[in-house]
């Protein structure tokens, strides 16, 4: 069986980064695709090396700076979080000869977070994430639907044209079960799908993690994530989530910031730019692919499609992975978070562009939409946004982009991948 090759919306993103950045690394969880893409960005005269080669690695930490000198070619170095000595050698290379695209690193590791890493780097790198492919990647689609979202502009046609594609809850859910990791979408079957991912999540926790954290207790770090995963698209509360796990508070604390050093969790910080004192300060916390969260929480298909509490924290944590991913793929900066103050006022996402704009968006699981459903978005709009400009959209199971007032917007999930 022979992957496809998609074409990753950070490639263009990359190609231009190394024009003015000396070195770049591209960081993202194992498997989701960084080697693939490394590959496609090499030419005849790069310099590729793998510290996944048993060989290669054992030079690395012998000799980091004789590993590091090449002429003027890029130099890729693929897993460079398996020798974290690397990074002062780099920095010491880039130092003496000072032109751009001299270095592409790859890491399934946040590498500040490794033990015993004091080199950042600082002015000298540009940091890219590659996540799990988006629906849009899979599709070869453009990441429009953010520029499009902010323009107030919804393309109606593109989805009469790709009638079919994710378009009811059903679909949604499906999609939700097969994630975003290449090597596992070539399953169709659901049960060898989640096979794939335990194995994958296995061999994490008995290798990777290893270089992060000390785990006493591998059977305590899987209740943690299983944990993790049914509290996809919940507030932050580590009491709540240890409370049924045997483990020390400052335990969980190292073990989830473990987790998200390898990208397997992650925060969405709160929208709190407002002098208004009844906002919440809590996190919100999501699994970075529906495939691993369905995976370990062992969910069944047609129990989730009639479990209106299960459905709506899949289809949450799904709409943040192709939020995150399209955010992430646009030349202007936008920043991710979400709403909730003591009134339980709720908004799950809110995006704010550099310009100020402000994008607040809801997510449905229900085919229907109606006034009541934008109540937040529109308290948000009078009183967060105030003079700034706001669209509030309610993405949802249904079919048609309608408008609910100036600025509103009820909006088909599917949109985000077919603009």
């Amino acid at each position: 069986m022979t992957n496809p090759i998609y074409h990753r919306w950070q490639f263009d993103i990359i190609k231009k980064a190394l024009q003015s950045r000396r070195v770049l690394v591209l960081a993202g969880p194992r498997q989701c695709g960084k080697t693939t893409l490394a590959k496609l960005l090499s030419s005849t005269d790069t310099l590729y090396r793998t510290l996944d080669d048993v060989t290669l690695l054992a030079s690395a930490l012998s000799d980091p700076q004789g590993f590091v000198h090449h002429g003027n070619e890029l130099m890729i170095i693929d897993e460079v979080q398996r020798a974290p000595s690397l990074l002062q050698a780099v920095k010491q290379d880039v130092d003496a000869i000072n032109t751009y695209g001299r270095f592409l690193l790859t890491g399934s590791t946040n590498i500040q977070s490794l033990p015993g890493v004091t080199e950042s780097l600082a002015g000298r790198v540009r940091k890219i994430r590659l996540r799990p492919l988006a629906q849009g990647e899979i599709q070869n689609k453009q990441p429009l639907f953010i520029q499009q979202a902010f323009s107030g502009v919804f393309n109606q046609s593109k989805l009469h044209k790709n009638a079919g594609e994710g378009s009811d809850k059903d679909a949604y859910i499906s999609l939700a079960f097969r994630g975003g990791y290449p090597e596992a979408l070539q399953f169709h079957d659901e049960k060898e799908n989640k096979r794939w991912y335990m194995d994958y999540l296995d061999a994490l926790i008995e290798r990777d993690l290893r270089e992060i954290i000390n785990i006493r207790r591998q059977d305590s770090m899987m209740k943690l994530l299983e944990v993790l995963a049914a509290w996809s698209s919940k507030f932050m509360d580590l009491a709540g989530i240890g409370a049924n796990l045997s483990l020390a508070r400052a335990t969980i604390e190292s073990y989830i910031n473990a987790l998200e050093a390898m990208y397997l969790v992650e925060r969405v910080r709160p929208w709190s730019k407002t002098d208004y004192d009844r906002v919440s300060k809590q996190d919100k916390i999501f699994m970075t692919d529906t495939g691993l969260m369905v995976s370990i929480l062992r969910w069944q298909f047609d129990k989730v499609r009639i479990n209106g509490d299960m459905n709506g924290k899949l289809l949450e944590t799904f709409v943040f992975t192709q939020l995150a991913a399209l955010i992430e793929a646009q030349e202007d900066s936008c920043q991710l978070y979400h709403y909730r103050d003591r009134e339980k006022r709720e908004i799950d996402f809110v995006i704010e562009h550099d310009n100020g704009d402000i994008l607040g968006i809801e997510v449905k699981a229900g085919s229907a939409v109606n006034a009541d459903h934008f109540k937040h978005i529109k308290w948000f709009r009078e009183h967060m946004a105030k003079d700034r400009r706001f669209i509030g959209v309610v993405l949802y199971t249904g079919e048609n982009v309608l408008p609910f007032g100036e600025g509103l917007w009820a909006v088909p999930i599917n949109l985000m991948w077919l603009s």
